[in-house]
């Protein structure tokens, strides 16, 4: 499959015209230079034609992390198939931004000179000042008022191999045959979200599993903003990493990294494992904890991972102990000790990483289960509830990601939670489950077993 990467210096419209392309608001836009600094990578269409679109950091070089980003844009640029040079058609071009031009043209790749923001007839007088680029190939567009953008996509498609149609000759498939094919092909792709705080080695910690560069990273807090997809193959198995954007303090958090926090939330609903980061190298903080409670909000399998251990504060029981005294809720989450910079015990994640999927997407036998809790009801009785007896008839599990047990009772609104946590503990000691949570759900007879109806 072709790639097309979207190059220019910063706040050209590369991201706008990325999510024009895309037909979906996927990276993060404003008026501030810089605020794409990862490359992002979409399967699209165009014109009937499948390709992946890079929509890159702005070539800038200001400090250090605008460095790296010029640096990451530019290897993807190298590795496309074509490139879209895009300027800004509101200002003259400008000594740099020429450089850069004739640098792309070097490596003897289709490359189109897009001027952007040409809003209206009068405006495309301003085109001419960009001739002095050399460009063969010259497009003038508007992405906000959708104009001459599909002229460019048209030029595209004589670089694109035509897309593959879905054909069904038989739309009238039973429910049974559906489910039956779900279960069949079964679901090879893992979504792991990277979380913590600004600089505590996310972006570091996915370039050292990934192998390579893929993520930027610098000294300079807050560098990731736009979640970041790479994805790698291990044991058969897809992981879809997502490299969040740091969170900070509520009143710390400043322009467009408000946009990132809402992003990272929505990665967060279709993540299934989080790969909570945290600092060894300082104490713990009270918004470590409430980045924590995001794994139990979203219900998600969860590995904690102790970065930087190569400057560790405590010795390893320490840090132990104090983790699971904050962090109670995360009981069944495992630890892994690591160091990112010097990819110390890195290549342990993805075993942890399919350890704890399996057991998040686990379906318990329904005979096995109900032994569990009758066995358990037995050793240690269902207080009653004002004399009246309080009874588990049954428990069926009834979906995965993670397991959710409904437990049907005659006085499913009586179960003290500390039963169910009695409960949770005797399923962990029978099936494992470490990494995932379990959900209990009581219920009465007849009632449904709805995901989110607790």
């Amino acid at each position: 499959m072709k790639t097309i990467a979207l190059i220019g210096l910063p706040n050209v419209g590369k991201s706008s015209l990325f999510n024009r392309i895309a037909k979906e608001r996927i990276a993060i836009t404003s008026d501030v230079g810089g605020t794409t600094r990862d490359v992002r990578y979409r399967e699209v269409e165009i014109e009937g034609h499948c390709c992946i679109l890079a929509d890159t950091g702005g070539l800038e070089d200001t400090n250090e992390m605008f460095e790296n980003v010029k640096k990451q844009s530019l290897k993807a640029a190298k590795t496309a198939d074509v490139i879209l040079f895009l300027s800004d058609g509101k200002i003259l071009p400008s000594d740099k931004e020429k450089k850069l031009f004739f640098e792309l043209q070097k490596l003897k790749k289709p490359i189109a000179l897009v001027i952007n923001k040409i809003d209206n007839e009068k405006e495309e007088e301003r085109a001419w000042e960009f001739y002095q680029f050399g460009a063969q190939i010259i497009f003038t567009i508007s992405v906000s008022h959708n104009r001459g953008v599909s002229k460019l996509l048209l030029w595209l498609t004589q670089f694109l191999s035509e897309s593959k149609q879905l054909i069904v000759e038989d739309d009238d498939v039973s429910l049974e045959e559906l489910l039956s094919q779900k279960e069949e092909t079964g679901d090879d792709t893992i979504n792991i979200a990277i979380i913590g705080r600004v600089n505590v080695g996310k972006s570091s910690l996915l370039n050292a599993v990934l192998g390579e560069e893929r993520s930027v990273v610098s000294s300079i807090a807050g560098t990731t903003i736009d979640p970041v997809d790479e994805m790698m193959i291990y044991e058969g198995m897809k992981l879809n990493f997502v490299d969040t954007a740091g969170i900070r303090k509520r009143g710390k958090i400043e322009g467009i990294e408000k946009y990132a926090l809402n992003r990272t939330r929505s990665m967060l609903e279709r993540a299934d494992i989080a790969l909570l980061v945290l600092d060894a190298s300082e104490p713990l903080t009270e918004l470590d904890e409430r980045i924590a409670s995001l794994i139990d909000e979203y219900e998600l399998g969860a590995i904690i991972v102790l970065n930087k251990w190569d400057k560790a504060m405590h010795s390893y029981e320490k840090s132990i102990d104090e983790l699971r005294y904050k962090f109670k809720f995360l009981s069944y989450a495992p630890v892994i000790t690591l160091s990112a910079l010097s990819q110390k015990r890195v290549h342990k994640i993805n075993e942890f990483i399919i350890r704890v999927f399996n057991n998040y997407s686990l379906r318990i036998p329904t005979s096995k289960l109900n032994e569990v809790i009758k066995d358990a009801s037995i050793k240690h009785q269902i207080p009653s509830d004002k004399g009246k007896l309080v009874k588990i008839y049954f428990a069926t599990q009834f979906d995965i990601k993670p397991p959710r047990i409904a437990l049907v009772m005659n006085r499913p609104k009586r179960l003290h939670f500390s039963y169910k946590r009695y409960l949770i503990n005797k399923l962990r000691e029978a099936f494992g489950l470490e990494g995932s949570p379990i959900i209990l759900i009581p219920r009465a007879r007849g009632e449904k077993d709805e995901k989110n109806d607790e």
